[in-house]
């Protein structure tokens, strides 16, 4: 049984269509990689996995449940994790501070079980130097990785990366690929939307590509990242 499915999702802000009969099944385990041009409705298929925006046609599965109605809250207790483009910490918490929270409320464990977590999460991210900094002081990179820390703190089993790559250079984007690798080693079922091509590469098990909020292609990455349809629309190119 897939861990997420989407049955013919939709969702319209006033007469635009962002997304428009999206469907999809992911499996226990795989990693999914989301591409599309600025616009295309990658973050809004996103939001509506996350809970943070309801579908106005469709149903949403996760562990075989219809999740379609509930709270975020719910579905983060649930182990669905994410992370943001724009990183959204809480600035005047330490980093150590953040990671107890999230284990709180999201994985809702007690506060000597979120400690534990905290003190494990920091060290597997990279963070442990970083425990007492206030998060609004780290450095792109650092605010990234706790990003993705506070993702993991929650204890997921699926975790959704939004353009987590996004702005670093190409050493501190090798740095995060070989932290996704562990994390995907580890169990953990991933979809990852992400500009950063080579990246996502290097960790997705299958591709889904969307424009315009449909469906453009979907299979395994090389073979997608050589559509001539996918070319065209995502990179520009002519085949």
């Amino acid at each position: 049984m897939p861990l997420l499915v989407l049955h013919n999702v939709s969702k319209s802000y006033g007469a635009v269509r962002v997304t428009d009969g999206i469907s999809l099944a992911v499996g226990e385990g795989e990693t999914l990689g989301i591409l599309g041009p600025n616009g295309a409705g990658k973050t809004t298929l996103f939001n509506l996995i996350s809970g943070d925006v309801r579908p106005d046609q469709g149903r949403i599965e996760y562990e075989g449940q219809d999740v379609t109605r509930r709270k975020p809250h719910q579905r983060c207790q649930a182990g669905i994790g994410r992370s943001y483009q724009v990183p959204q910490p809480f600035g005047n918490l330490s980093v150590f501070e953040n990671l107890v929270t999230a284990a709180c409320f999201g994985a809702r464990q007690s506060e000597a079980e979120a400690w534990d977590t905290a003190c494990e999460v920091l060290e597997q991210t990279g963070l442990m130097p970083h425990a007492n900094t206030p998060a609004g002081k780290l450095t792109l990179l650092n605010r990234k990785r706790l990003e993705l820390a506070r993702a993991l703190a929650t204890r997921p089993k699926l975790l959704l990366l939004d353009e987590i790559a996004g702005g670093l250079t190409e050493p501190e984007a090798r740095e995060l690929v070989d932290e996704l690798r562990r994390i995907k080693a580890s169990g953990v079922t991933m979809i990852w939307i992400e500009h950063v091509v080579h990246a996502l590469l290097s960790i997705a098990d299958r591709l889904f590509v969307i424009n315009f909020g449909q469906q453009l292609a979907e299979g395994e990455p090389h073979a997608v990242m050589n559509d001539p349809v996918v070319r065209r629309v995502y990179m520009g190119m002519e085949a």
